[in-house]
């Protein structure tokens, strides 16, 4: 159903989102809403650091994963924050490349967030991306999941903010190379922000997955021991690493090509500086006015360790399990918090 907001006349209509999932996921009431948040974000032991420039959460509802989300939420600093993106996975409707919302402002139980409809129609001029529908927008949870957390962070800076959704479907590496290297200069932005969307390992029959890595542990811990070296091979930094990481193993990581964005745009911020860093170097040994930064090596297609860009991190600081299973007739779904980490 459409939700239209007069604007002034001349001007298109605001299209609202609605919270469809508030009252079921996570309460409708915002008193209460706020408070859950304030609670979780006070229990999760890290602090807000600057450089922080994305964060990987989880997307179930908050019973589950709300306080494990807050482990990645509260390493925001939001007050160079202008504008946040949110890459999350397609759950129902079937999209191969990566859609863009239609409507102007999304609803949420705290109060609306304004889409960046300037930033939606240069990444649409690009001829890359698709329009999804209101419907598959308010179907979707993964990325409405993650509005209250913005809304509660953002709510800490002085000063407007917009948000850019984005569903990312069942994309190929290629596909995510591309939409990473497009990506890339909004996430080099010290004023962009990037949430990115993804429970980590969905086990058991009603998943289709029972895959035990180690099956001298009990199944929680296997589970968990296969979960941790998926979060190794985001933390490598390399879309490659973590490509062979899911062929091998196949992990049910369902934002895995939103994970897979996020590298690729990480990937190219390394190139870029790499290459900057070493045309830096090289006008100085020839003698040039500009200050010498050191570049090991060639720039190669992944960002290797040791080079210009080794400053950057991805770090994941908490884990979580839905439930301890023991039982091969139990399931349960994984939650792992991250931050990225882009110094200027």
């Amino acid at each position: 159903m459409w939700n239209i907001t007069p604007h002034d006349k001349g001007t298109a209509p605001a299209v609202s989102r609605k919270a469809s999932h508030a009252g079921s996921w996570y309460t409708e009431s915002g008193a209460q809403l706020s408070k859950q948040l304030d609670a979780w974000l006070d229990k999760a032991d890290v602090w807000p650091n600057p450089s922080v420039r994305a964060i990987i959460a989880p997307h179930a509802g908050y019973s589950y994963s709300g306080p494990a989300a807050a482990w990645a939420y509260k390493n925001i600093d939001p007050q160079q924050v202008e504008r946040v993106f949110i890459l999350g996975p397609s759950h129902h409707a079937y999209i191969q490349g990566c859609a863009l919302s239609q409507c102007t402002e999304y609803e949420t139980p705290l109060g609306n967030l304004v889409i960046d409809r300037k930033v939606v129609g240069d990444l649409k001029a690009t001829g890359k991306f698709e329009t999804m529908s209101l419907k598959t927008d308010e179907d979707e949870h993964s990325i409405e999941m993650h509005l209250p957390y913005v809304f509660k962070i953002m709510s800490r800076k002085q000063g407007p903010y917009t948000i850019v959704p984005i569903l990312v479907g069942a994309t190929k590496p290629a596909q995510e190379r591309l939409f990473g290297q497009l990506l890339s200069p909004y996430l080099a932005d010290p004023s962009n922000l990037f949430v990115i969307s993804s429970d980590f390992c969905h086990w058991g029959s009603r998943f289709q997955y029972t895959v035990r890595v180690d099956k001298s542990l009990p199944i929680h811990a296997s589970i968990e021991k296969l979960d941790r070296e998926g979060m190794s091979a985001i933390q490598t930094r390399q879309p490659s690493v973590f490509e062979s990481y899911l062929q091998r193993t196949q992990n049910t990581i369902c934002g895995r090509h939103p994970i897979g964005v996020l590298l690729n745009a990480v990937d190219e911020i390394a190139r870029q500086r790499g290459q900057a860093a070493e045309t830096r170097g090289r006008h100085a040994a020839a003698g040039g006015t500009g200050s010498s930064v050191s570049a090991g090596g060639l720039v190669k297609t992944d960002s290797q360790p040791g080079d210009t860009a080794d400053e950057m991190e991805i770090k994941f600081v908490h884990y979580a399990q839905s439930s301890r299973i023991v039982s091969e007739r139990d399931s349960s779904v994984s939650y792992a918090s991250a931050y990225v980490s882009i110094p200027v």
